[in-house]
């Protein structure tokens, strides 16, 4: 499950580089044609990338949550659930072996 939700992570990544590609050859494309001075292109640039920036982060979070929410609704303990296990049963190990040494 956690590889599907990388590559659909990775073809949105992939779809957003395009679009910035596509977004700078088109603003190039105005300033040479003059529709567009080359500084207002630049501006432009840098509030698309901006937004993107923004955008990325906020549904990089988005999908942790979601993550996160599923991971809950299918029960998956976590990593500091299972360090928090496994330290109680160290401890009981080392009890238990404690008592075979004592001989009780």
């Amino acid at each position: 499950m956690f590889d599907l939700a990388r590559k659909v992570l990775l073809a949105g990544v992939g779809a957003a580089a395009l679009a910035q590609d596509e977004t700078e050859v088109f603003v190039k494309k105005l300033v040479e044609r003059g529709g567009v001075a080359e500084q207002d292109g630049k501006k432009l640039m840098r509030e698309l990338l901006e937004k993107r920036r923004t955008g990325t982060q906020r549904a990089g979070a988005e999908f942790d949550k979601r993550f996160e929410d599923l991971l809950a609704r299918l029960d998956v303990p976590r990593k500091s659930d299972i360090d928090a296990l496994s330290a109680k049963i160290a401890a009981l190990s080392k009890k238990v072996d404690e008592l075979k040494k004592s001989g009780a």
